[in-house]
This record gives structure tokens, C-alpha cells and sequence, in this order.
């Protein structure tokens, strides 16, 4: 599997999952159009388009910095358009950029309804919209959100509405893709973390216990290179959990995945949005 020459564009990519993802289709060779808001060094969150780009490309990639805010359809249209001057294409929409806030209704103002909405919802849609036009062009396809299984229980919506809305539109957005551009042979899945997975924004929710109950970033990209490398025809539809999407793949030993060596499966950190019937988790 290889995704040596295609070009990925990757929402949300300066840091964390995005970056991860990146930086192992660059180990193939790949193009990866980093598209973030991040221009210059945040006091509290590591990574800008620039050192991302940079990290890109020493992997072993080629590598396009991208300041773009999701929400706002002129400046998508602009890294859509540099990234295909650039790259020729666009083989891969990866929706990764996301905003959280786990607060209950009345705790949760207008402002960061609109942000959260705006970003995951709104901003996959348009993304993927104004990479269509390309993705249709390319040899295999595919469109990855980073968005939960529909497990549509109540208990995934009443702590935190606002929020639970914002990803399950991600992931409605999948579930009506897949179909609508299964004639063109587009593929449309989403993939979600089986446990928390150690990134700045892990910590800011739950600090340092949060981070070493967790799985390293490199489990989400590994699934992800597995998924985008399968023939975007035959697999689409498909709400993936990382370690079975690996765990199909062959691995059987996730231990190198581990935030901190050695901790037990009992202790990792489920994630929200996990259906009663996902299979035992192993380390």
C-alpha cells in the first residue's frame, strides 16, 4: 500500500491527528496540502502550517502550507484552487478540522454553537464540496471525515448538544456522500478514535490524566493510510474505529500506540460515541 504522487488535502493539519495523518502519507511520497488557521506560534498550542509543512516534507513528502479558516468559503476556495496549481489535483479530502466544547445547553453560548456548527458541519461540507470537482478527476478517490459511528442513543447528545450535533453532522454528511457519488466512484467514510487520543486538545479537556490514559496520534494515521489506499469502489459507507480498521490490516500488537508505555487496556480512555456492540479493546 502506497500513496506515493497523491495529493492530500488535510483539513485541521498543523498539529495532532492531522499532522499525523500527513506526515505518514509523506513517508509514502505523498503531496500533502496542509490547511490550517494557524500562521504564526500559538502560546499554548504547538504547530503552525509552516512547521507542519516543514515536518512534511522532511519525512519525505512534498509539502503546501495553507492558512485557511474552514468557515470561510472564499479562503477554501483559494487553498482548493493553490493546492491543484500546485499538485496537479486533489486525490484525498481528509475533513479533520473539528472544535469542541463538552458543555451542557444552557452552558453553551451562541457564539461557540455557530463556531463548533461552522467548523465541523459546515466546513466539511463546503471542503469536500469545492474538492469534488478534483476528486472526481482522480484514479481512486476518497473522502475521510474524522466523525463518529450514528449511534443515535441518547445519552450521546444530553451532556453536550451543541457538540454532539457538530459531529454527527460530520458523519451524517459521510453516510449521504457515500451514496450520492457511489456512481462516480468517490469513496465517503468516516474514521473515529476507539479510545482518547493524546493531542493538544485531549489535554486542554482533561490535562495530563487525560494524556496518559491515551493512544498516540500515529493510530489514527495508520488507519487512515490503510482506508485511503483501498479501492474507493469497493469500500465506502463505512464508519471505521481505528484499532479494528488496523486489526483487519494484520496488526495484532497495539502496545506501540500507547501514550504511556505499559498501560493496560483497562485503563485506556473509551471516546464518546461508541456503539454497546464495538468489539473488546486490545493493547
Amino acid at each position: 500500500m502506497s500513496l506515493k504522487g497523491k495529493t492530500l488535502f488535510i483539513t485541521g493539519a498543523s498539529r495532532g491527528i492531522g499532522l499525523a495523518i500527513a506526515l505518514r502519507a509523506a513517508r509514502d511520497g505523498a503531496n500533502v496540502a496542509i490547511v490550517a488557521k494557524t500562521d504564526q506560534p500559538h502560546p499554548k498550542l504547538e504547530g503552525t502550517v509552516h512547521s507542519a509543512a516543514t515536518a512534511v516534507e522532511q519525512a519525505g513528502g512534498k509539502a503546501l502550507p495553507l492558512v485557511c479558516d474552514i468557515r470561510y468559503e472564499e479562503q477554501v476556495v483559494e487553498a482548493v484552487k493553490s493546492t491543484v496549481a500546485k499538485f496537479g489535483g486533489i486525490d484525498a479530502c481528509v475533513n479533520n478540522a473539528s472544535a469542541i466544547q463538552l458543555t451542557g445547553t444552557l452552558d453553551t453560548d451562541m457564539k461557540r454553537y455557530d463556531l463548533m456548527n461552522g467548523i465541523n458541519t459546515r466546513g466539511t461540507f463546503m471542503v469536500t464540496r469545492h474538492c469534488l470537482p478534483h476528486l472526481k478527476k482522480a484514479q481512486n478517490p476518497h473522502i475521510l471525515t474524522l466523525s463518529p459511528p450514528l449511534d443515535m442513543k441518547p445519552k450521546w447528545f444530553a451532556p453536550h448538544v451543541a457538540y454532539s450535533l457538530a459531529k454527527y453532522g460530520m458523519s451524517l454528511c459521510t453516510l449521504g456522500w457515500a451514496e450520492e457519488f457511489r456512481k462516480d466512484g468517490i469513496a465517503a467514510n468516516a474514521l473515529w478514535p476507539r479510545t482518547t487520543i493524546a493531542t493538544a486538545a485531549v489535554r486542554m479537556l482533561g490535562g495530563d490524566p487525560f494524556l496518559q490514559k491515551s493512544r498516540t496520534p500515529e493510530i489514527m494515521a495508520d488507519a487512515a493510510h490503510v482506508i485511503l489506499n483501498k479501492p474507493s469502489r469497493e469500500f465506502s459507507g463505512n464508519f471505521c474505529i481505528d484499532d479494528l480498521v488496523l486489526q483487519d490490516a494484520g496488526v495484532r500488537d497495539f502496545s506501540k500506540y500507547l501514550a504511556v508505555p505499559g498501560t493496560a487496556a483497562k485503563d485506556l480512555l473509551p471516546d464518546f460515541f461508541l456503539p454497546d456492540d464495538t468489539p473488546p479493546l486490545r493493547v
